[in-house]
């Protein structure tokens, strides 16, 4: 355990958080940058003593149980999260589970891609994040619960908004074989988390072709670059599709553009006047 090292990483980890941050008010009096020692402890589930007996790095050897208590309270990424246990001289353990907290800077990215559909999806496929195109290209992902934003649900448990299978996209067979692997995979990088065994307790339990899958014990599989959606407004939108993996995150940024000039390309721009203002209209 180095207790100096450890020590000043947690000042400076308390120091860049606002009281905002956390959901606490600032107050007229705050003369601390960030939070202070004691709304650490609070947020933490630790005394005040002990936390400031740490930044003090005079600290006894902190557990597992307070190690992801500071973690939690200090909005550490994974990253973060294993330094300060590889600090505490306690090896890092598996994530918690995947992460849903998607940067700002990857949403304000989404943002000024005005001629693209773009998503963020979690390493369990749920679609965390969307612009406006993409909600016009596949669905409102808005105006429906958590739960249905998950597109290995969609390609193995039902069809999705006007009966169409995961949208209508040309390659779903291949999406399904690739979402299997790719999760085999997730299941292993978090084997405690729950969301994650459910998810695949509920797909054995519904589909015999993701049994099948699964049972193949594959983990890897190349993605289409290239698919069709066919869309129940403007009809076929052919689109590239490039997959950027976001490794802190363990997330996806997944980018759909069309060939300029094309035929696909004036789709999206229709699209984009249209929004999501008539996707109920049956396929």
């Amino acid at each position: 355990m180095d207790r100096r090292q450890l020590a000043d990483f947690l000042r400076g980890r308390r120091e860049r958080i606002t009281p905002a941050d956390v959901g606490l008010p600032a107050g007229p009096r705050r003369r601390t940058p960030g939070l202070r020692r004691e709304e650490v402890a609070q947020l933490a589930f630790i005394s005040t003593e002990y936390y400031t007996r740490l930044e003090q790095a005079r600290g006894p050897h902190p557990s597992r149980e307070v190690l992801a208590g500071l973690a939690r309270a200090l909005r550490l990424s994974d990253a973060e999260r294993d330094h300060l246990h590889h600090l505490a001289g306690v090896p890092p353990g598996p994530p918690p589970g995947p992460s849903r907290e998607v940067r700002p800077s990857i949403l304000e990215l989404l943002r000024r891609l005005p001629q693209a559909a773009a998503t963020v999806t979690s390493a369990t496929f749920e679609v965390l994040a969307w612009n406006d195109l993409a909600a016009a290209l596949m669905e409102d992902f808005s105006a429906v619960p958590r739960r249905d934003r998950n597109l290995i649900r969609k390609v193995f448990l039902g069809p999705g908004p006007g009966g169409r299978l995961l949208y209508g996209v040309s390659d779903a067979d291949a999406f399904a074989r690739h979402s299997a692997q790719r999760l085999r995979a997730t299941a292993a990088r978090y084997p405690g988390d729950p969301e994650v065994r459910e998810l695949v307790r509920e797909l054995l339990d519904g589909s015999e072709e993701f049994t099948r899958l699964w049972a193949a014990h594959d983990v890897s599989a190349g993605s289409s670059l290239r698919k069709t959606f066919q869309h129940p407004l403007v009809g076929p939108v052919t689109v590239n599709c490039d997959a950027l993996h976001i490794a802190d995150r363990d997330q996806q940024l997944v980018i759909y553009t069309a060939d300029p000039g094309s035929p696909s390309e004036e789709a999206l721009r229709l699209l984009s006047v249209i929004g999501t203002q008539r996707m109920d209209v049956p396929g």
